[in-house]
């Protein structure tokens, strides 16, 4: 097959592109050679932006495209409008486009609205652009495959959300682990995330589907990171209320804490339909291995976005130990 990528340098893209040349497709990116372009080398590469010059793309024709880039809608559409002959079309969504009220009701949940006309990508708008791009794919590509990611993680993750995880653990000693211990848990590692891209291309599937694993808790989680990092390591869970009272940021600052009052059903998503178009999902103990193996091969940004800073954490640690490190 003769695959377009949008983007396919970064991390999703990144794992796409991977998987779709392992299996001997005919694979093209489109994109501004801004992030590592000399990546696959020997891959026919088209240079422009999709916010600007879409160029480099007239007159070509695909088999399939997969859209790893697409945030704003008249960007999308100006795309859209510029490929003459697509066959299957992906577009890599999100589970953010579901309102606050209907994030655990499904794939057929309703979609965010924007607060206000606006093309910025923000953390109030994120969702509902991205669900505005979904309705202009649909409008052009009827049976359009749009999977809707949660929490995306693995290598080449460049936000630190989940590698803070692997990494601690595997340093070992007491790690600041946010409370309940039964707090939901919802990951979708990449590499699962691009095969099931590459089938849905190959076998034409169509539909939106939630594209996250299964619950699992907060507890399951952290009991695979201590037993991959091979590092003892005690897990010291601490109260939501006291992670507020000392200003610790949730999902960014201490990742996967949704917050002290926060709703937990972004990690609580159905996912039946999509295990049954075929998503597959591997074992989380294999996620952290590969993540973990990532970071000890200095591959990793040394500062990334997410994670707690380790002298805060030691803060907190005096903090919470001189209250009688309560129940």
């Amino acid at each position: 097959m003769r695959i377009l990528v949008l983007g396919g340098t970064q991390f999703v893209g990144r794992h796409v592109v991977d998987t779709a040349l392992s299996r001997g497709h005919d694979v093209t990116l489109f994109n501004r050679g801004q992030t590592r372009p000399d990546l696959f080398p020997g891959v026919e590469k088209l240079r422009g932006d999709r916010d600007g010059d879409l160029s480099a793309l007239a007159g070509r024709s695909f088999d399939a495209v997969v859209d790893t880039s697409g945030y704003v809608p008249r960007v999308v559409q100006a795309t859209l409008d510029a490929l003459p002959d697509v066959g299957h079309y992906t577009f890599v969504s999100t589970m953010s486009v579901y309102s606050d009220e209907s994030r655990a009701d499904g794939e057929e949940g309703a979609v965010a609205q924007l607060p206000e006309e606006t093309e910025e990508v923000r953390y109030d708008t994120y969702g509902a652009l991205k669900g505005l791009c979904e309705d202009a794919v649909r409008s052009r590509f009827p049976n359009a495959f749009i999977p809707r990611p949660g929490l995306i993680v693995g290598p080449w993750d460049h936000t630190g959300r989940f590698t803070y995880w692997p990494q601690r653990f595997a340093a070992g000693g007491r790690v600041l682990a946010p409370a309940p211990p039964e707090a939901p848990v919802q990951v979708l590692d990449v590499r699962d995330l691009a095969i099931w891209t590459i089938d849905a291309a190959e076998e034409e599937l169509a539909g939106t589907y939630n594209a996250v694993s299964p619950t699992q808790t907060m507890e399951q989680v952290f009991e695979t990171c201590r037993e991959v990092g091979a590092v003892p390591a005690e897990i010291v869970w601490v109260e939501p209320a006291f992670l507020v009272a000392n200003e610790v940021g949730p999902w960014m600052e201490l990742p996967l804490w949704l917050g002290d009052e926060e709703d937990d059903s972004f990690m609580r998503a159905p996912v039946t339909r999509a295990l049954g178009a075929g998503l597959q999902i591997r074992p989380l103990a294999e996620t952290v291995r590969a993540t973990l193996d990532w970071v000890q091969r200095g591959e990793a940004p040394t500062d990334p976005p997410a994670g707690l800073a380790r002298e805060k954490e030691q803060a907190l640690f005096a903090a919470w130990d001189l209250l009688g490190s309560p129940a």
